[in-house]
């Protein structure tokens, strides 16, 4: 290339440079582009195009090239290596982002591409900005042995360095095998496409040969399952283009870094009740056995009705999400009445106390809205370890320092009560709505444990048993679960109509803007992992 120019000129040395260039970017992403269409996939180049606005993406590092001679490799040296790396934004803020190229080696980490995506995740965090990485790699560089399990063992500790400091989003747009999936389980969030992403530590083949067990790739990886069973994954977009607009969102809502404000915007937020709010009147049914969809409280508590939802596939009995109230963004979280009644199991304690711990390292207000009856019994849970791991979700909510406001909707019994938010574990503000039923446990459960006797001398004297049950069970909601009782202790900071819901988390907050709270000095605590 350099013999076709006159290197000895300024004019030569441009002229070589943008050959480079065309050989570069141009011509490798041509090739790309046949390669990766032919698949029904985008390059990592277009990717990175629909992600970040128009014509914002400055790249990086574009001339590398890898130094190995070792199978043959010293005549297959293109420019960039394996993946594509820069900054950009997102409607108009600064990110990091690096994007794998499946169609040189078939996306595989070597040295130099290590080092690329070393270079902008270090940029990212000395620079406070939120690093997105779009994954679509067969893992290891084979040729590059060691040095290559090197990279990823780098980046891992740099994920772990910027864990609670910048924002970290992984897009799964093919395969990740084996080392590669640990990077994106220690970021933030994960988002897959179906049918077209799969990740696991060891594959189909292998399985079969150390297990006896036959199993496919989707059915062991793939999008599907690690957003359903697995909980590794936050999103199941339904192609490419909806995995990166979910991203674009998402980051709406979060700052750039641990140090800095979260986005706010105009609202024309309205501090009269509205008809909106008056709706929420009617949502409680009158049988407390009866369920309702939590969303409908959701989306007329936040700022336009719009909520973007976190794993809404995994524990379905456990809702988690971000929205705005008053313009600003706020973690919700929220029990499920219409999925296991709401209860909490070890799948729907992890994931909150997950996001509640993504939360408070950003300083996102956290909502709780409550209607839980419990803990959900069974051997299963006892014996996967719903002590050990139901106990993550109190240990988040414990250490939290960021606005704490909880609602309880409807049922607040036993553990599950303290569990979620509750005063005694730190929440700043606490309301009811006068639906609310705090005890150890629900009016049924309790008559059948007070009450035995009389159960008893009724079915002798021929009485109606259930009407019986039913009257008591009444009384003991009254006299023990109700709210009042629990405004009372103060407990409660208060009990509204839930027509106020919306204007009193609002008003809430506004007060807790200047919260200030630290934990004990320590080096850091021992969740129980």
């Amino acid at each position: 290339m350099t013999d076709s120019y006159d290197l000895a000129t300024t004019a030569g040395k441009i002229a070589d440079l943008r050959a480079r260039y065309q050989e570069a970017v141009v011509d490798a992403e041509s090739t790309a582009h046949d390669k990766q269409h032919a698949k029904g996939k985008l390059t990592a180049r277009e990717r990175i195009e629909l992600l970040l606005d128009h014509g914002s993406f400055v790249e990086m590092d574009e001339y590398v090239r890898h130094r190995t001679t070792a199978f043959g490799m010293d005549k297959a040296r293109p420019y960039g290596d394996s993946v594509v790396t820069g900054t950009g934004t997102i409607h108009g803020r600064t990110v990091a982002v690096y994007s794998q190229d499946f169609s040189t080696f078939g996306g595989s980490l070597g040295e130099v591409a290590g080092e690329k995506i070393i270079k902008v995740m270090e940029l990212a965090l000395r620079s406070g900005i939120p690093c997105i990485g779009i994954l679509d790699s067969g893992g290891a560089r084979i040729q590059e042995g060691v040095v290559a399990l090197g990279k990823y063992g780098e980046i891992f500790r740099l994920n772990t360095a910027a864990s609670g400091v910048i924002p970290q989003i992984s897009i799964i747009m093919g395969p990740a095998a084996g080392g590669a999936v640990y990077s994106p389980a220690l970021t933030d969030f994960v988002i897959m496409v179906d049918k077209t992403s799969q990740m696991f530590v060891t594959g189909p083949d292998v399985i079969k040969t150390v297990t006896g067990e036959d199993v496919g790739m989707e059915e062991l990886g793939g999008a599907y399952t690690h957003n359903t069973r697995s909980g590794v994954a936050h999103y199941l977009a339904e192609d490419e283009d909806d995995a990166l607009d979910y991203v674009r969102t998402l980051l709406g809502y979060l700052p750039d870094n641990n140090m800095a404000e979260i986005p706010a915007y105009e609202s024309g937020f309205e501090f009269e009740t509205t008809d909106s709010d008056r709706f929420l009147n009617t949502v409680i049914p009158d049988s407390p056995n009866q369920p309702y969809d939590i969303h409908t409280v959701i989306e007329h508590i936040v700022d336009s009705g719009e909520f973007i939802e976190v794993q809404p596939l995994f524990a379905p009995n456990i809702v988690i999400g971000f929205g705005r109230i008053e313009g600003r963004s706020v973690g919700i979280i929220a029990n499920q009445p219409s999925q296991m009644a709401g209860t909490l199991n070890i799948e729907a304690g992890e994931k909150a106390s997950r996001f509640v711990r993504f939360c408070d390292a950003f300083s996102i207000p956290i909502v709780t809205l409550v209607d839980v009856p419990g803990y959900l019994p069974g051997t299963d849970q006892e014996w996967t370890g719903v002590i050990r791991r139901g106990a993550k979700l109190l240990y988040a909510y414990a250490e939290a320092t960021v606005p704490l406001v909880t609602v309880i909707l409807r049922k607040a019994y036993g553990g599950a009560y303290i569990v979620m938010g509750s005063k005694q574990l730190g929440a700043d503000i606490n309301l009811a709505w006068p639906t609310a039923e705090i005890a150890v446990m629900g009016g049924q459960g309790a008559v059948n444990i007070l009450y035995r006797s009389e159960i008893k001398r009724a079915e002798a004297a021929g009485e109606d048993v259930a009407a019986v049950r039913a009257k008591l069970a009444s009384e003991y909601t009254y006299n023990v679960a109700s709210p009042f009782l629990a405004a009372e202790r103060g407990e409660l900071d208060s009990i509204i109509e839930p027509a106020q819901t919306r204007v009193s988390i609002a008003k809430a907050l506004r007060a807790l803007r200047g919260k200030r709270a630290s934990l004990p000095p320590k080096k850091h605590g021992n969740i129980p992992l």
